[in-house]
């Protein structure tokens, strides 16, 4: 007897951040089990040339700046008009820096806080309202960190929004999952990608090889929303073997 799975081919799943990163391996990892997507972030260009190499019949890209809920509900908005529904949304744009609590000018520190925990509260908003309308619950599989469960020297900033998103998703399991609307943490310890690079990290920094790689982080995206739905997982933390805990 195999294992039981949830087909995903068909699925409208909505992802922010997805130009690049772990966004975009999800995007790719969804892609490649028949996901139709809707893929939102702030390059233009990028997203343009995911969506052209998926197939405009199988996916749509809007700019979003996730501080601003107004594009975060045009990212949903466009999913239902391209694909008539919302079956998941992935709330995963991030960025960080990895510094002293005063060693990054307030316009910085607002980004890390506007877009960690602010962008994650309007995307969820967003999508929530068509969950319920739709009546058949829904997938939320919120990005955050291993950082939201313990903190580390010089990202104070980067680590409080990570606890906060955290939060959310204890207090939205309760609220939502009488209605069928799975929350889902996925947490990964360090991740070989770009959103770091320039605050603190530099390309070919020798302990990035040991990292967490995107697509280990699309896995498990892509494991719980195949889960039946009687199943939800709350919280999946990832780490590199070569990352104490």
């Amino acid at each position: 007897m195999g294992i039981e799975t949830r087909p995903l081919a068909g699925q409208v799943v909505a992802i922010t951040g997805a130009s690049a990163g772990i966004g975009e391996a999800c995007a790719r990892a969804l892609h490649e089990k028949g996901a139709l997507l809707a893929l939102g972030a702030r390059r233009d260009k990028r997203l343009r040339e995911l969506v052209e190499e998926f197939g405009a019949d199988r996916a749509v890209g809007v700019v979003t700046d996730v501080r601003k809920p107004s594009e975060c509900n045009d990212l949903i908005k466009a999913a239902v008009e391209k694909f008539g529904r919302l079956d998941s949304v992935i709330p995963n744009a991030g960025t960080g820096f990895y510094a002293g609590i005063c060693e990054y000018d307030d316009e910085a520190v607002a980004d890390v806080i506007d877009t960690n925990y602010a962008g994650t509260v309007w995307t969820i908003r967003a999508a929530v309202p068509q969950f319920r309308k739709q009546g058949d619950g829904g997938d939320i599989v919120i990005v955050a960190s291993v950082a939201g469960f313990r903190g580390g020297g010089n990202e104070a900033v980067y680590t409080g929004t990570k606890h906060a998103q955290v939060g959310l998703a204890g207090s939205l399991d309760r609220e939502l999952r009488g209605e069928g609307i799975r929350v889902t943490l996925i947490c990964p310890a360090a991740v070989e990608t770009e959103y770091a690079l320039g605050r603190g990290r530099t390309a070919g920094d020798s302990q990035m090889a040991n990292y967490l790689r995107a697509d280990d982080v699309a896995h498990a995206v892509v494991t719980v929303l195949e889960q039946p739905r009687r199943v939800r997982t709350t919280v999946w933390q990832l780490w590199s073997i070569h990352e104490p805990s």
